[in-house]
């Protein structure tokens, strides 16, 4: 008899086998998987009380805490949709979200009780609001019916073409799209993560990722199907994030490469304080070959480098390590964990092809855009059948991330399509670019963007973020990259920067950065 192939599952199979087993650490607050599960299900009872259906939308505005990581089973074990949406977003942004998916329930944690009070009366088919914490006249408190509710909940047939979620696309240069994400589509991201990672009842997982983040790249389900513990991280700052790998006995964790920046360059009393053999996956953005070296060098940590995005729920490459790695220098092993990677054994088919539709030649040099189809790429955009189009195409969908595939069949992302820096005639690589000036000894971050020069069309400006009590003058800097890159690729602008602008995912904002730039004179 064939079952669907959902994350539901995994829950089925932790209950029976890891009920005494520690699932859930959130400050003082510590749990078994039955505990675990048995709020999980007391919450489900609560929404159907509410009047939640099969295919209704949940909304959550939440940090990292356990509420947040039991809307992972609560709502969609009773056929609802989770809406998990970036709680660094302004408030008009959440009444946006809340609108377009049509969330009947909205569940906020008390840093946000305000915020949606401000704009209730922009999301008028909100029946109910919730407080995960923090209670509030007007508001459901969320202990209080769960506590009253019942664990017998009305179980639903589950289909695995239905959503489990709709995630919302960060929105940095137009509204947020919902990316529709089916209960197969989790399952088959889990299954092919943990086909190349292995993970046992023993580990333990710091959630520094948010969760709202294609759902904490689908660890909300990863670490419960292998048992594994889940340490909640309520504020990503390292010297929690090293505090609490010592005290709980960290053993794995996700970040983007700005986290790691952070944790490469935290003070050497809480670096010293970091066990060995850490492990970890970074994504979100191409990270630096030199912050992989430092932190495999330094912390004796363990990096794989995985590539994917929203849309496919999300892996679809990984760094894979291939025995002949360990031969290599650290310096010549970190440039390669740079690179994307290989398909995953569940992602489907990967392509870079060129603007005429054919395949990139493996010479590491060819860009191309990176397609891929298989059964982890979304349902579609949520109520936008136009935008599905046309990031669907001929069954293949356009990640619009440009590449060149190397001799052994690695990826490596050059740029976004929109961000190739076309100077002369010559394509710059913002991303290589960034590598590069990232190896000067007093840069901590950078990002470079192309912008409008009277001689060559357009040319690389570099906005630059020194390390703590390091000096370096913008000539400076220009020198550097003029000593390691071609002449045509050095910056005809740097910027000196306090910050770089980012998304809640750690994402460079490069728009932003073009817009502060664009009253610069350019010659």
């Amino acid at each position: 008899m064939e079952m669907p192939l959902t994350p539901m599952e995994f829950a089925r199979r932790a209950r029976r086998l890891y009920a005494d087993r520690e699932a859930l650490v959130d400050g003082d607050l510590r749990l078994t998987y039955a505990q675990f599960f048995e709020r999980c299900d007391r919450w489900s009872t609560a929404l159907q009380q509410l009047g939640v259906k099969s295919g209704d939308r949940v909304a959550y505005i939440a940090p990292n805490t356990h509420a947040h990581l039991e809307s992972c089973y609560s709502v969609p074990q009773i056929g609802a949709v989770l809406v998990p949406i970036n709680y660094r977003l302004t408030a008009d942004d959440f009444a946006y979200i809340i609108n377009h998916s049509g969330a009947c329930v909205v569940c906020a944690h008390s840093d946000y009780l305000d915020a949606i009070d401000g704009i209730r009366d922009k999301i008028p088919e909100v029946i109910h609001f919730v407080a995960l914490e923090g209670a509030k006249p007007g508001w459901i408190d969320y202990e209080a019916a769960l506590k009253a509710a019942s664990p017998s909940f009305s179980v639903p047939a589950i289909a695995e073409t239905d959503l489990i979620s709709i995630n919302y696309t960060s929105g940095t240069t137009a509204r947020p799209k919902g990316v529709m994400i089916t209960h197969r589509n989790a399952y088959l991201n889990v299954l092919g993560t943990l086909a190349h990672q292995s993970f046992t009842p023993g580990d333990r997982y710091l959630w520094t990722l948010p969760m709202f983040h294609a759902n904490g790249w689908t660890f909300v389900w990863l670490i419960t199907a292998k048992g594994a513990a889940h340490i909640c991280l309520r504020k990503v700052e390292p010297k929690s994030i090293f505090k609490l790998i010592a005290d709980e006995h960290i053993s794995f964790f996700c970040a983007a490469p700005t986290v790691l920046i952070g944790i490469a360059n935290a003070p050497e009393a809480l670096r010293a304080t970091a066990p060995r053999g850490v492990r970890l996956f970074t994504a979100g953005a191409p990270p630096a070959a030199t912050t992989i070296e430092r932190i495999e060098g330094e912390l004796g940590w363990e990096i794989t480098h995985v590539y994917g995005l929203t849309e496919t729920t999300p892996f679809i490459t990984i760094c894979e390590e291939r025995p002949e790695h360990n031969e290599l220098s650290l310096t010549a092993r970190a440039k390669i964990k740079a690179r994307q990677g290989v398909e995953l054994v569940s992602s489907g088919e990967i392509r870079v092809i060129d603007e005429n539709g054919n395949e990139v030649p493996p010479d590491g040099n060819t860009l191309g855009e990176i397609i891929v189809r298989g059964n982890v790429v979304m349902k579609g955009y949520f109520n936008d059948p136009d935008a599905t189009a046309r990031a669907i195409r001929d069954g293949w969908f356009y990640t619009g991330d440009a590449a060149v595939v190397h001799a052994d069949g690695y990826a490596e992302i050059r740029d976004r399509l929109k961000d190739v820096i076309i100077s002369g005639g010559e394509n710059i690589s913002s991303v290589e670019l960034e590598g590069v000036l990232l190896r000067h000894p007093a840069v901590q971050e950078v990002a470079v963007v192309g912008m409008p020069h009277d001689k060559w069309g357009e040319a690389p400006h570099a906005f630059v973020v020194l390390r703590d009590g390091a000096a370096a003058s913008e000539e400076e800097i220009r020198e550097f990259a003029r000593e390691n890159v071609a002449r045509f690729k050095v910056p005809q602008w740097v910027s000196i920067v306090p910050e770089l602008p980012k998304t809640a995912t750690g994402k460079i904002q490069k728009y932003v950065l073009r817009r502060g730039a664009a009253g610069i004179v350019r010659q």
